[in-house]
């Protein structure tokens, strides 16, 4: 046990970055691609993670401030802290039994490849913290351990089965073939989809909104450069930064959204070779037989609409905040919303104002999430040590991931009969959305066909 423990600590501290790479470059081989083909795609794919990374970094370096400025503002104080996902994904690695999640999350994918249950292979394994931290939220509200792995199982075949769906809207989204993002973020969709279909009925919604039609429509203010200047600059003046400040962070807002597209293009330079060697592979050995690989999110992070609207958001997210009865975080570490846009981005195929409707419609829900379980994140982190809240206050994370399935499958698992209905009406949710967004990408192949 302590053998395993030592081998998934290794090979976790490799990071995505050396560890994707090193993965592809062994499926590659697998599928009999000429090993200069395939360092050279795995090198390149461990500079796109490395690069977006940064990209990423940068961004949320030059913004957070800003944000953080503009809720000190509001002169309001809340009793939970909002500590992030970087401080969540902390505390759930330092659980004592975290390391079986490993191999549980690569066991239960194995079994469904080989059964033909799923068609997507996993192989971003950093975020295997998901599962720990839901397995822990579960176990503290069911006071049941095998409950809380249970939980856990049931998030990675659900992890899995989206990454199914999202495959063929990523490739379209992206230009990136044979790829998918099984990520826990992309079950937000379980709610964001019935809305989606709602927003169908109206008129003005249904016109194309993504970034590629605002240039149509309003030229070069839809420009990335141009657009991330705009935003920087209005959300430095909100901050209260002056004008030095407020043009410094539109420049830096300016740079990330220029940049972002530049650094995707690598992971379709590194990843269609491996694409078209997998393809050809299945094509012979399993009678074409489709695969994705299944990778972080940050594959899409080139797409602006991802970061307009999480920007916008951030102001809406305070005013919710300060107003909510009853909710205890100001959101602070984790303001801008990773937890949301993904999802989002995917069901409305990037339609901006699809996304900041619902972003504004779902703020709430990731507060009181925030609130409801700030007590279990705070009981984590002292029994972990990893890190120590003060008496009076608790930890909790404002943008927190998951925050209905967590909720509805926690409670069901300490045997509450309403919240077990609920968790079938929410896999019934799931199997609706799972199959409309598969017919809509058959959608696609047919119309291509034409």
């Amino acid at each position: 046990m302590e053998t395993l423990k030592i081998i998934v600590n290794y090979v976790l501290d490799l990071g995505a970055a050396v560890f994707v790479p090193l993965i592809m470059l062994v499926i590659g081989m697998i599928v009999r691609m000429k090993f200069k083909d395939a360092l050279s795609s795995a090198i390149t794919l461990g500079v796109a993670f490395t690069g977006m990374m940064l990209v990423v970094g940068f961004m949320l370096d030059a913004i957070s401030p800003a944000a953080k400025e503009l809720a000190k503002l509001t002169g309001i104080t809340l009793t939970a802290i909002d500590g992030g996902w970087t401080g969540m994904a902390s505390i759930s690695w330092a659980w004592p039994y975290a390391f079986l999640m490993f191999p549980l999350t690569v066991g239960i994918n194995i079994i469904m490849l080989l059964l033909n249950l799923t068609k997507t292979l996993n192989v971003d394994m950093w975020n295997v913290w998901n599962k720990i931290f839901t397995a822990v939220m579960v176990s503290a509200i069911s006071g049941s351990m095998i409950m809380g792995f249970i939980v856990a199982g049931i998030q990675v075949v659900l992890e899995l089965k989206a990454g199914d769906a999202w495959g063929d809207h990523i490739n379209k989204l992206t230009g990136i073939p044979g790829i998918t993002v099984p990520h826990f973020i992309t079950l937000l969709a379980v709610i964001l989809y019935p809305l989606n279909r709602l927003m169908d009925l109206v008129p003005f919604l249904n016109k194309k909104m993504d970034a590629d039609a605002l240039k149509e429509k309003i030229g070069v203010f839809a420009e990335n450069h141009i657009m991330g200047g705009i935003i920087g600059l209005l959300l430095g003046f909100a901050a209260g930064y002056g004008v030095s400040g407020s043009l410094g962070l539109a420049i830096k807002a300016a740079a990330a959204m220029t940049l972002f597209p530049m650094v995707s293009k690598l992971f379709m330079q590194a990843l269609s070779p491996i694409s078209d060697a997998v393809s050809e592979f299945m094509r012979k050995k399993f009678s074409g037989r489709e695969v994705f690989i299944g990778l972080d999110w940050p594959v899409l992070a080139g797409r602006n609409e991802l970061w307009v609207t999480a920007i916008i958001l951030i102001p809406i997210s305070i005013l919710f905040a300060i107003t909510l009865p009853g909710n205890k975080v100001l959101p602070f570490a984790g303001i801008i919303n990773i937890s949301f846009f993904v999802a989002a981005f995917l069901i409305t195929g990037g339609n901006l104002l699809r996304m900041i409707i619902m972003g504004i419609i779902t703020t709430p829900i990731f507060l009181y999430a925030a609130t409801f379980f700030a007590p279990f994140i705070t009981d984590l982190a002292n029994s972990t040590g990893v890190v120590k809240v003060k008496e009076g206050t608790q930890l909790t994370w404002s943008t927190f991931e998951g925050p209905d399935f967590r909720y509805i499958f926690g409670l069901a698992a300490e045997g509450n009969i309403v919240f077990i209905a609920l968790a079938i009406v929410w896999l019934g949710a799931f199997y609706w959305m799972y199959k409309g967004m598969i017919k809509k990408a058959k959608s696609y192949a047919d119309s291509e066909a034409l």
